[in-house]
């Protein structure tokens, strides 16, 4: 069976996208953002999954993801936790406009 992928909230395509895009030429920001999103579930949900990972999923180079990973950090869309430094990380969506 299929799993029903999470719908996007409003905010996301309206406001976050132009943000990201245009304000903060960040294209790659809103990629991982939505693939983020998708495949854990929605906001407040999980995902274990590497740079390169992300980067072969999403046609964009590891150094992208992981500028990406580190903007949306930044203003509070991702948060990321190691279990050690080796670790494959495990990132938290958040919808902190919600």
């Amino acid at each position: 069976m299929v799993r029903k992928a999470p719908a996007l909230d409003g905010y996301v395509i309206e406001t976050l996208m132009p943000d990201l895009i245009w304000h903060d030429r960040a294209p790659s920001a809103f990629i991982v953002y939505v693939k983020l999103w998708h495949d854990a579930g929605g906001p407040g949900h999980k995902i274990q999954t590497s740079l390169s990972t992300l980067a072969v999923e999403t046609g964009l180079s590891k150094s992208s993801v992981q500028a990406a990973l580190r903007s949306l950090r930044k203003r509070g869309f991702v948060t990321t936790r190691r279990a050690s430094p080796t670790a494959v990380p495990v990132h938290t969506v958040q919808a902190p406009w919600r």
